[in-house]
């Protein structure tokens, strides 16, 4: 299926260039009216357990992209490939529990065809059939790793007044971040399933369980003067239905100081066939089908070179209901990439079931548009996962001038405490996790 479709996308393309250069005349005008970007990065990413237990762990990797949006033809029709490709440069461990997995997994190179879409755009919609980025608040590229999370899909866009966005989109596979191919899993599946390397999620499925039919989703997004919110329906297959809404209110005022505040609603349901027909239990709860609550608040102030803001998330605990009423975010659990608002760079509420937490986080340019700082700090209460901490701190760095579009980042976390397992060592030591990026974009 996967090769039916790149080469759909193959003859689109060759017939696209064809009828664009008789439209401008010439092939090299046409290739003038194309887009190409890229960027370069180098990550490495350590972990320290402090304790014996459990070896310390590392990698690194050196990533690339290339995209290509050709200019438009056919009054409207584009074709977009994106290629990515990771290389580990030799730097892996011989001993696989030393290789932090996340970055790139355990293959020594990681080359995807990440995109290869077509597109048709006007002035009221755009449409995109094949594979690509997608960006809503459960479903998105998932970001802090080298390569990003594509999706094999349908996606629309329209624009039918003024503030208003409405969009749906129909998701048959994704390729998530330390693979080359595009499968029909989720971050549930197991490592490895029908071929997948998949790390950082729960991985609590068994290998039997059938393949998932991917994703449905229609959403809306409206602003206007000061304030947007955003309404979504996500039916994942085999796992649960899902409502979410967002808003967001700046108060203006001719003050330095900028407050605003946002509210967020989850609510969940649905029979949630693949854990039932496995017998497969989340935190220890099986309970009787997907029953899920949560809601949030974030307020703050924004100011010249900074912002300061607090934010809680609650999940309701729902007795006989999977996972004690836990959220099921099949593309975004163990990621860190879901909309609440609290989180931490390795973990989020989702990850940790039940219960509710709380987070501040500063920042500020030290030297506007070069140096900016950040420091935040996230607690978790959970009903089954303890209670944890995790302690943030960012120094990024953006040259200017001739070096414009490098950034060099450096992210330290330090966590503390949650029941065994949460992560290892946690009750007795702290996990400190360490990331130097560096980016460059051409």
């Amino acid at each position: 299926m996967q090769k039916n479709i790149l080469h759909l996308m193959t003859a689109a393309s060759l017939m696209g260039a064809f009828n664009a250069s008789a439209q401008a005349e010439t092939l090299s005008q046409f290739f003038a009216k194309s887009h190409i970007d890229g960027q370069i990065r180098s990550y490495y990413f350590s972990r320290l357990y402090g304790t014996p237990n459990t070896v310390n762990a590392y990698a690194y990797s050196l990533a690339g992209r290339i995209n290509i949006v050709t200019a438009p033809f056919l009054s409207g029709f584009r074709v977009g490939v994106s290629f990515y490709t990771a290389n580990a440069l030799g730097t892996q461990p011989g001993n696989p529990a030393r290789i932090d997995k996340t970055l790139m997994g355990t293959s020594p190179s990681v080359n995807a065809l990440g995109q290869a879409y077509l597109e048709y755009r006007d002035k009221w919609i755009t449409a995109k059939a094949g594979n690509q980025l997608v960006d809503t608040p459960w479903l998105n590229r998932v970001g802090g790793r080298v390569i990003p999370v594509t999706y094999q899909g349908v996606t629309l866009e329209a624009h039918p007044i003024s503030g208003l966005q409405l969009s749906a989109l129909r998701i048959f596979r994704w390729k998530d971040r330390t693979t080359g191919q595009f499968y029909r899993d989720n971050l549930y599946y197991p490592g490895h399933y029908a071929g997948d390397s998949l790390y950082g999620g729960p991985n609590v499925l068994p290998a039997g369980t059938p393949p998932t039919n991917g994703a449905l989703a229609f959403g809306a997004q409206y602003h206007a003067y000061h304030a947007e919110t955003a309404a979504y329906f996500y039916q994942f297959d085999q796992f649960a239905n899902m409502f979410y809404w967002s808003g967001h209110y700046a108060l203006p005022t001719s003050f330095v100081l900028k407050p605003f505040v946002d509210a967020q609603f989850t609510r969940e349901w649905g029979a949630g066939e693949a854990f039932a027909s496995t017998g497969t239990t989340l935190f220890g709860q099986p309970g009787q089908g997907v029953n899920s609550t949560n809601w949030g608040i974030k307020t703050g102030i924004a100011f010249p070179h900074g912002s300061l803001w607090w934010g809680y998330d609650a999940t309701e605990l729902h007795a006989h209901a999977l996972g004690g009423g836990a959220i099921i975010s099949p593309y975004t659990v163990g990621y860190t990439a879901d909309p609440l608002y609290v989180d931490s760079m390795i973990q989020g509420l989702v990850g940790v079931g039940p219960g509710h937490g709380w987070r501040v986080r500063a920042a500020y340019w030290v030297l506007p548009e070069q140096v900016q700082l950040t420091a935040g700090y996230s607690q978790f209460t959970t009903y089954f996962s303890g209670n944890s901490n995790w302690t943030h701190f960012n120094v990024s760095y953006f040259p200017q001038g001739m070096f414009r579009g490098l950034c060099l980042r450096d992210q330290v976390e330090v966590g503390n405490g949650g029941v065994a397992g949460l992560f290892p060592g946690s009750g007795q030591h702290s996990f400190v996790y360490n990331r130097v990026m560096m980016t460059y974009q051409f």
